[in-house]
């Protein structure tokens, strides 16, 4: 069962890098295995941040990103953190057809 999710979020992420072409260098490199001991003090530290979205600096859309970085480690996260991607690429496109 792990491993089905380890693949779909494998899937969400590279559909995500082909959308934002930009991230795929930053997400290429943070998936790294040296790069473990700096993933889960991020991600703990964006979704910390996210919570303080009322100074200037921080925001809410830091949560996602810490949630997305903490799965690539955490399996538990995978299945959560896959469906929430698939929800919102979907609503993309439909918010995107709509505007055309």
């Amino acid at each position: 069962m792990s491993g089905r999710h380890t693949r779909r979020f494998d899937r969400q992420l590279a559909a995500l890098t082909r959308r934002f072409p930009q991230l795929g260098r930053f997400a290429a490199i943070l998936q790294g295995r040296p790069w473990v001991l700096v993933r889960l003090p991020l991600g703990l530290l964006l979704i910390g941040g996210g919570f303080l979205a009322i100074l200037p600096v921080f925001g809410l859309w830091m949560i996602p990103l810490g949630l997305v970085i903490l799965a690539i480690d955490l399996p538990v996260l995978r299945p959560f953190v896959s469906n929430i991607i698939i929800r919102l690429r979907r609503k993309w496109a439909v918010w995107q057809h709509k505007g055309r």
